[in-house]
């Protein structure tokens, strides 16, 4: 059997920036994205804490050590800058597998982004 688990959470950041001229996506500080295990072209779960709002979209990279968290395209329309987002992942894998599996769990500073 098959079930599906949080792989990864990036735990309140703050929208820096909301960008409706773009295709589409999530731009996350690199180093956030590495710290949680996210990949590049992932999909991500966000979770808007401020409104209510919840959205699945991709992860671009954003420059490192920089805090960024852009919402592009449609999704910049479910935030507002200063936000504060919950940030998910999630993996398939096999029932026995994930009674053991810890996700990669990411605390960074809420007023910059960044990691302490």
């Amino acid at each position: 059997m098959q079930v599906t688990v949080v792989k990864s959470k990036i735990h309140r950041v703050k929208v820096t920036g909301a960008d409706l001229n773009y295709i589409g996506s999530i731009t996350i500080d690199e180093d956030l994205m590495d710290a949680a295990n996210i990949l590049e072209g992932e999909k991500i779960q966000v979770v808007n804490n401020d409104n209510g709002e919840r959205l699945e979209t991709y992860v671009i990279p954003g420059p490192r050590n920089s805090g960024e968290i852009t919402l592009n395209g449609a999704a910049a329309r479910k935030v507002s800058v200063g936000d504060t987002l919950i940030l998910m992942t999630f993996a398939m894998m096999d029932y026995e597998e994930a009674k053991t599996f810890k996700p990669a769990v990411v605390f960074p500073n809420e007023a910059t982004n960044k990691l302490n």
